[in-house]
């Protein structure tokens, strides 16, 4: 059993910032990629950031410059640094992972219950 749970979103202004936190719990063996996703109502889900075990990491273009995705791996925690936050970034935030479990020890993916991150004009 693996369980995701997203925690730090809020209602902020137009440039304000938020920072989301993801920390995975349960018989984890190694996560490999993580990421964060998100989901306007009426939109599809959209990867907005993720990030491999060893560092790389990869954007959506309408977020570069602007959010930060890291990761602490003793923690088994991935974050999610949003700065001069948008009205079109307004959706439910996502926590993804690709993991390793104890038993059985193959990768599978997980998602966390979404937080919700509302910026006002």
């Amino acid at each position: 059993q693996v369980q995701l749970v997203e925690s730090g979103g809020g209602l902020v202004q137009t440039g304000g910032t938020l920072r989301l936190s993801c920390a995975a719990s349960g018989s984890i063996f190694r996560i490999n990629a993580m990421g964060w996703y998100r989901q306007a109502p009426g939109n599809q889900r959209e990867l907005v950031a993720a990030v491999t075990r060893i560092g790389s990491t990869n954007y959506a273009d309408s977020v570069k410059g602007r959010f930060t995705i890291s990761r602490d791996n003793a923690k088994n925690t991935v974050y999610l640094q949003m700065n001069s936050l948008k009205p079109e970034d307004t959706a439910v935030y996502y926590c993804n992972a690709d993991i390793n479990t104890i038993a059985p020890a193959y990768g599978k993916t997980y998602w966390g219950q979404g937080t919700q991150v509302t910026v006002s004009s």
